[in-house]
């Protein structure tokens, strides 16, 4: 089921900081609060393999986030201590060292499983006892976040997939530029493109141009 045009959940999640410092992150909360856009990508675990590409990623990829007044949270269902330690190993061993923002520490699955987004399936065998299946970890989703706490988009990639950090980034410029301009952004909008009214005449405007 999709979340997008609702409201984040307001949960408050264990987190570490690239300090060591345990902290508790509301996301909701960071993003209105704050009144700043929050991107949140979960990862399935630490100490793997596509997964620290992406947080380095993300991570080169910050001071562009920074300048459209948006915060980067990374998430997995690891815990703090698990995450710390990640942190403090070299990038060429495979860590993440050098990564500045804050990572939830989902132990619990908390907000994952309000999210939806959890490898895990409950089936019954022929007794009528329970019988998981699945990795019990998160899937590659991201979540954009409006200054409201409001979702404005939200993608799940499997496992094997990892993300293109600057199509978030795209994203934002355009729900930037719809919350500026009240314009909407057709396909493959990118900022300094023209944008186009939402009605006939605009659409017709747009494609006699384009």
């Amino acid at each position: 089921m999709s979340l997008v045009g609702k409201l984040f959940p307001s949960v408050a999640i264990d987190a570490m900081s690239e300090m060591g410092d345990d902290l508790k992150i509301n996301v909701f909360e960071e993003a209105l609060n704050n009144q700043q856009k929050v991107i949140l990508f979960w990862y399935p675990k630490d100490f793997t393999f596509v997964c620290p590409t992406e947080l380095h990623a993300f991570q080169e990829a910050l001071p562009e986030f920074q300048k459209r007044n948006t915060v980067v949270i990374g998430a997995s269902c690891d815990t703090n201590e698990v995450h710390f330690a990640w942190l403090n190993t070299p990038k060429e061993n495979g860590g993440i060292e050098g990564v500045t923002y804050p990572i939830l520490a989902d132990t619990h699955r908390q907000l994952a499983n309000i999210l939806g987004i959890v490898d895990q399936d409950l089936e019954y065998d022929e007794e009528g006892n329970e019988v998981y299946t699945g990795s019990n970890v998160t899937y590659r989703a991201t979540y954009l976040i409006d200054e409201t706490g409001k979702i404005f988009h939200e993608s799940v990639n499997d496992m094997p997939l990892g993300r293109n950090v600057k199509e978030y980034l795209r994203l934002i410029d355009a729900y930037a530029h719809v919350q500026k301009h009240g314009e909407v952004c057709p396909a493959n909008w990118e900022e300094g493109k023209e944008a186009m009214n939402a009605n006939r005449t605009g659409v017709a405007e747009y494609f006699s141009k384009n």
